[in-house]
């Protein structure tokens, strides 16, 4: 067991996430390396000043346009969208691992009267003429089906035929998500982006439990430091029970390939990947880092415990867009703003993409934060870097 002082374990999380001191991820490259370490971006389309993928990678990757992620998606084909925690965007070498997701989707699809012949038309169809949407491909009416990756419970609702037979073939694999114009997907043959020997491989796991195992190591590596207790950041993994995951932290820490790290004043032990070992050293070593003022998405993977959060730098987050306009306390699309080795307080802007401004409606401090010159010239810094990223001037009278 390692031992960490709270400063040590919020550095080492932010050091893992490249958001203290000097960008650790530059660029193209970089931008898959971080999606490569986190597993998974979390897709979500709201686009108030830029979507949820977009600004988790903006404020980590040195140099990133959203066209360095269409360009990752949807010309180099290094990412591809599918379902991991919600709706995500995962690295194209993962395909693989969930076969078991796919095979699911093909079992549920033969229990829907009439979807085999649907999906034989969109096949057919999307061969011959290429990429196409709900809305240009040529079926009509309702079906009844749901999707086997989402889906929970009892069902008996119809959905329009035209988009259940898309999704029900992007849930099976056969298709992808060819590009997106604005929210509309457009879908395409796998077998025409995804490299045959990955396209067609087996499982690479024998069994559930070794699945559920790389599940939990992969959501560990996301956020960087995980507790061994029901939490968010499992969400959409199959099997996750207390007993299973109780099993599951007990192999991988007898393996060797997560550390336990207690952390002073925190009842519950904490767990880092193996490979991680080194950057806890440096965490431990108390340097001081150049500070950095950034925005952080509503769905970025280290928000994905936002009871961890608040354990580890007190600080209270709630994303507000679904909650009543009158029952908010702050905005409607709401960011942290952290700086240096802690959040600093909370921002709402909006990039108004017609007009070509960025407005920022408001910036809530924390208790007890008190702008110095400093901290004020780069948060500043960091509402220039948004608007530039929304191809927007930020508003003169903004509240900056």
């Amino acid at each position: 067991m390692i031992g960490l002082t709270m400063e040590q374990a919020r550095r080492f999380m932010l050091l893992k996430q490249g958001l203290l001191g000097e960008y650790k991820f530059i660029g193209k490259q970089g931008a898959l390396d971080y999606i490569r370490q986190s597993g998974c971006i979390q897709f979500d389309p709201v686009d108030s000043c830029g979507r949820n993928a977009d600004l988790t990678l903006q404020s980590r990757v040195g140099g990133f346009t959203k066209q360095t992620l269409n360009d990752l998606l949807y010309i180099d084909r290094k990412l591809v969208d599918y379902t991991d925690k919600n709706l995500s965007i995962i690295p194209v070498e993962d395909w693989p691992y969930f076969e078991r997701y796919r095979k699911a989707a093909r079992e549920n699809g033969l229990s829907f009267e009439g979807l085999a012949e649907l999906e034989k038309l969109a096949r057919d169809h999307i061969r011959t003429h290429g990429p196409v949407s709900s809305d240009e491909l040529p079926v009509s009416g309702l079906i009844k089906w749901h999707s086997a990756i989402h889906w929970s419970g009892n069902w008996s609702g119809s959905s329009k035929a035209s988009r259940s037979v898309l999704e029900q073939l992007y849930s099976t694999g056969e298709l992808v998500i060819h590009h997106k114009t604005g929210t509309r997907k457009y879908y395409d043959l796998s077998e025409r982006h995804i490299p045959a020997e990955l396209l067609y491989a087996p499982d690479p796991l024998p069994d559930d439990f070794e699945h559920l195992k790389w599940r939990i190591m992969r959501r560990i590596g996301a956020v960087g430091l995980l507790w061994n207790r029901p939490s968010d950041a499992w969400l959409h993994i199959w099997g996750m029970d207390s007993r299973n995951r109780d099993e599951a932290f007990k192999e991988l820490l007898y393996e060797g390939r997560i550390l336990e790290i207690k952390v002073e004043d925190l009842r519950s032990s904490l767990y880092c990947r193996a490979e991680d070992l080194p950057l806890i050293e440096t965490a431990s070593d108390n340097c001081e880092f150049k500070p950095r003022c950034e925005l952080i998405a509503p769905l970025d993977c280290m928000m994905w415990d936002r009871k961890l959060i608040k354990a580890l730098f007190g600080y209270d987050y709630s994303w507000e867009i679904y909650t009543p306009a009158d029952k908010r306390k702050y905005g409607y699309y709401v960011l942290p703003l952290l700086y240096g080795e802690g959040f600093i307080g909370r921002l709402e802007a909006v990039a108004e993409k017609k007009a070509g401004v960025l407005t920022v409606k408001n910036i809530w401090y924390e208790k007890g934060v008190k702008p110095n010159a400093a901290m004020k010239a780069a948060i500043k810094d960091c509402i220039v870097r948004l608007a530039k990223f929304n191809e927007c001037d930020v508003l003169k009278d903004s509240n900056v």
